[in-house]
């Protein structure tokens, strides 16, 4: 005798501002819209490091290692168990990455809007300037073939 269970689908976890995501690419896409944090790297409540930084990378390879130096991180979502969501009593969202007792806490000093405002300004400015470049160069070719004939 078999027993058959119905067929059901069970939705995608909902999380808003607090919860647990242990889902690789959930916590790549949460860790990419970070651009300058503050972090602490703790051991069981120790505090090993702290300071500021920019989010250079965010990558999910086994084979390679999160870096955090020079005021820049390189992360790696395979280097943790999970990610934490929390909140400050101030109501402000950072994150706490978890592996076997170590915690890389994350305090975003910007929010993805601005980040991404940031890099839109940066892009218009370098396509600008290659304009600038450009024009000057056909300039300075317009000046040489002028300047030849006699």
């Amino acid at each position: 005798m078999s027993h058959h269970l119905p067929d059901t689908r069970i939705p995608a976890p909902c999380i808003i501002n607090t919860g647990i995501i242990v889902n690789k690419l959930d916590m790549r896409r949460l860790l990419t819209d970070l651009g300058r944090v503050r972090y602490t790297y703790t051991q069981k409540d120790q505090l090993l490091s702290e300071g500021e930084g920019d989010v250079m990378e965010v990558f999910s390879n086994p084979q390679r290692s999160t870096l955090v130096a020079n005021n820049a991180l390189y992360l790696n979502v395979h280097s943790f168990d999970y990610l934490e969501l929390k909140q400050s009593p101030q109501q402000e969202t950072y994150l706490d990455l978890m592996q076997e007792g170590m915690c890389l806490r994350l305090i975003p000093l910007s929010t993805p809007l601005q980040e991404r405002r940031e890099r839109n300004f940066n892009t218009s400015a370098i396509e600008a300037m290659m304009e600038q470049v450009l024009s000057a160069k056909w300039d300075a070719e317009i000046d040489d073939d002028s300047g030849d004939s006699f």
